[in-house]
């Protein structure tokens, strides 16, 4: 039998939960369903939408450009397959202790620099 609540409105349903309860469950699964199905990250992006991450050229300095734009004078994009794509992530790591010198080759960044 259904309870009437002071608002006489029905308070339950047949097997006593409430449908508030049942509504909020279904919607928190939703939730947890959909950020794990569309690749959502927690992670911090290197970059933002609509820019690709360059650096500093003989250094470990980075910066944002944005696409379509060549990048300015003493930054270069990353090579093709090296590109850190989260804070942290294993090229992002790498690149703390490489560069590129002026001829487009991979070094290591001298110690103290």
């Amino acid at each position: 039998m259904y309870g009437i609540s002071r608002f006489g409105r029905v308070a339950s349903t047949r097997n006593g939960r409430r449908p508030s309860r049942t509504a909020a469950g279904l919607a928190l699964a939703v939730a947890a369903v959909a950020v794990l199905t569309t690749g959502c990250s927690t992670e911090d992006a290197s970059c933002g939408g609509g820019e690709y991450p360059i650096m500093t050229v003989g250094g470990t300095g980075s910066a944002c450009q944005p696409d379509g734009e060549d990048p300015p004078k003493g930054y270069v994009r990353y090579p093709k397959g090296k590109v850190p794509k989260h804070v942290g992530d294993k090229w992002d790591v790498y690149w703390q202790t490489h560069t590129v010198d002026e001829k487009g080759n991979i070094i290591e960044v001298p110690a103290g620099s």
